[in-house]
């Protein structure tokens, strides 16, 4: 399938998670366009390198990693921005980048995360109560939200995580990156600060 990219720096989109973003470049307002007419998804990947400090051509300096990202919601103002809401789905990669558009485009293959060993159940369960006790001794002052908005499905549990945890754009896309959800829950707790570890 091709798919529209929305290209940003240090974000990285995980399945479930609910993101809002300003549409004010030429381009991403024709793909905005393109997705309302459309009703398809775009995706979101993350810019690895700056052109600030690189002269390579864009898809050059994102990843061949993202995922889809889902219209929501959109409001376009009487500037022709737009402010619109999305929300994470399937992941997927690149296998190669279209240009017959004023953005970038791909054609990518959807990348589901492998099965859990048979009998690791426990052991996401596990996982799951670490991180979610790590993030409410990460941030105290928002312990009751924490644990009332916290998903109770482990793969929206590590995508919440993921979006609170205080990890830079290279260590989220190594989780989205994790072959299975035990492997990127193990990712996240591995991210935690050390000084945290030390407390539990």
């Amino acid at each position: 399938m091709t798919v529209p990219l929305f290209p940003l720096p240090n974000l990285v989109l995980f399945p479930g998670v609910v993101l809002p973003l300003y549409v004010f470049e030429q381009r991403y307002r024709s793909l905005l366009a393109d997705t309302q007419a459309s009703g398809e998804p775009f995706g979101i990947v993350r810019i690895l390198e700056p052109s600030e400090l690189s002269s390579r051509p864009l898809h050059e300096r994102v990843s061949t990693v993202g995922t889809l990202a889902h219209l929501k919601e959109a409001q376009t103002h009487e500037d022709g921005t737009s402010t619109i809401v999305v929300v994470g789905g399937e992941r997927f990669q690149v296998r190669g980048f279209e240009f017959s558009r004023p953005y970038l485009s791909a054609e990518v293959d959807l990348w589901p995360l492998e099965a859990n060993p048979p009998g690791e159940e426990a052991v996401v369960e596990a996982s799951v109560r670490r991180l979610l006790a790590d993030l409410t001794r990460l941030r105290p002052a928002d312990d009751a939200l924490i644990r009332e908005h916290a998903p109770e499905d482990p793969l929206l549990l590590a995508s919440f995580a993921a979006a609170l945890l205080p990890i830079g754009g290279e260590t989220r896309e190594s989780a989205l990156r994790a072959p299975t959800l035990l492997e990127r829950l193990d990712v996240l707790l591995s991210a935690v600060p050390r000084n945290l570890k030390l407390m539990n």
